[in-house]
Order: structure tokens, then C-alpha cells, then sequence
């Protein structure tokens, strides 16, 4: 298998009104025109209405030939999307362990069927382990998938939930992220966000993560704080809910923090 590389990302539009050349080579106008290519599946076109990857993507600060890591992309959205744009001497890495693997397993069927772009490099591994060479990835991306390491493992014992382990080594993930990136590199954050009046760990249950609280975290691992972007918020989102609610996916409010490795 082929060597590969990492990156991540931040908060408040105030570089909305960046140009391309700012935020990138790979920029809004080309994520677009990507988007329209003919042969994409019809659930991502349904899909790109409510995730507004030319949005998120430019923040990544990709050129054609860059290597860019997907990290829990479970049925490979962004990874279909990044492939095409880096181009085939790019990389897509769509970095998986088991449990996000089989979360997207139907899409994912479906995305080998209509054909994958040669250029998405499939990366599953154990738990949190990314597995990455050091200073390997020119970005790294991570959608709704960073609450989870934070999320503590219950069950039910008949009449609460009850912790029945601990939650991940996040210290040890944001190492992992910052080693595998090159200088520079980015880190593109997506999530949930969370009542800022509700407790850390009752937010989690929701599968939603305090943004201030968070980008001061990735900050403290090393990382440095570039900007966030508003075009995924939605105010009217009841953030005492769990993301999973129905009348609820695609809708929840969203943050995006960009991060840089210095």
C-alpha cells in the first residue's frame, strides 16, 4: 500500500469574505465544478444541499497532487470529492476503523459499484490508530465524527446508563494528526454543536461537542488556530436533543474550525 499523510480546521466568519486565492488553490468555484461531474451518486447529490462541501473544503488549502486524509469518512462523501480534486497524482486517504466502516458499508458498496476514484486509498485500522507516516499529509478532515472519541461508553442496567469504559485517548489522536501533517498542513474540524450551558459529558451523549471548549483543546495539542466558517450553522436547532433525531439529521447546527501545524 502506498505511503500517506494528514491535516485538520476552525470558527466565526470573519474571513468569510476571503478570496480564493486565500483559502486556497483548490477553491470554491473548482469544489463546484467537481460537484457537477456527471457519475456521482445520486445520494451525495442529495447529500451536497445540506453539507455544503464547497464550503468546507476550500478551507483545506489544497493544491492539485496534495495527499489529504478523511479521517472516520465512513461511506467516503468527502473522500469521492477530494479524490477528484487533488487529481491523479493526489491522494485521498479514506481512514476508517471497523465501527465507522460498517456505519457506511451500504454507500460504500455502492460508491465501489458506480466506481470509486483509483486515487482513494482505503485505510481501516484498529480503534483510534491512524497509522500514518510522519509528516506525510498535506490536510486532514474530520466531519462529524470528533464528538464520538469524547462520547463515554454506558449501557443500560435496568434503569439509568452506566459507564462501561472509558472514552478514547484523544491526547494520543491529536499527536497522531499534528505528526502526520506537514508543516503548514491543515486540520478541518465539522461537528455538532452543543448547549454551551450543558455539561461536557450529558453534551456527548447527544453526539455533539462544545466548540470553544474544543478549539482550545486542539490548540493546547500543538495546533494553531486559523479561522471558522458560519455556512453550516442553523440557530434553530434545539441543542438539548441527540443529533440521531429524525426530523433532525442533516439540520443540527454545525461549526467548521480550521487549524494549522505550525
Amino acid at each position: 500500500m502506498p505511503k500517506i499523510q494528514v491535516a485538520l480546521v476552525p470558527l466565526l466568519m470573519t474571513l468569510c469574505f476571503s478570496t480564493q486565492a486565500e483559502i486556497g488553490e483548490i477553491g470554491e468555484d473548482v469544489v463546484r465544478r467537481v460537484m457537477a461531474q456527471a457519475g456521482r451518486l445520486a445520494a451525495d447529490l442529495e447529500r451536497d444541499a445540506r453539507s455544503r462541501p464547497e464550503k468546507v473544503i476550500p478551507w483545506l488549502n489544497l493544491k492539485t497532487g496534495n495527499t489529504v486524509i478523511d479521517i472516520f469518512g465512513s461511506g467516503g462523501y468527502y473522500s469521492d470529492l477530494l479524490a477528484r480534486l487533488v487529481g491523479d497524482q493526489g491522494q485521498a486517504v479514506l481512514h476508517n476503523n471497523t465501527g465507522f466502516e460498517q456505519w457506511g458499508t451500504n454507500i460504500l458498496q455502492d460508491r465501489f459499484r458506480n466506481g470509486l476514484p483509483e486515487n482513494v486509498i482505503m485505510h481501516t485500522r484498529s480503534g483510534i490508530n491512524l497509522a500514518l507516516t510522519e509528516g506525510s499529509m498535506d490536510a486532514a478532515l474530520i466531519v462529524m465524527a470528533l464528538h464520538d472519541l469524547y462520547v463515554i461508553p454506558k449501557r443500560y442496567d435496568g434503569n439509568s446508563y452506566v459507564p462501561i469504559g472509558p472514552a478514547a485517548d484523544v491526547d494520543y489522536f491529536y499527536e497522531q494528526v499534528l505528526a502526520a501533517l506537514k508543516r503548514g498542513g491543515r486540520f478541518v474540524v465539522v461537528d455538532h454543536a452543543a448547549d454551551p450551558d450543558m455539561a461536557d459529558e450529558a453534551s456527548n451523549d447527544l453526539h455533539r461537542i462544545n466548540e470553544d471548549i474544543l478549539r482550545d483543546v486542539i490548540v493546547d495539542h500543538g495546533f494553531k488556530y486559523v479561522a471558522s466558517d458560519l455556512s453550516l450553522r442553523n440557530p434553530a436547532d434545539d441543542r438539548t436533543r441527540i443529533v440521531f433525531d429524525e426530523d433532525l439529521q442533516g439540520l443540527t447546527d454545525r461549526f467548521v474550525l480550521v487549524f494549522e501545524k505550525p
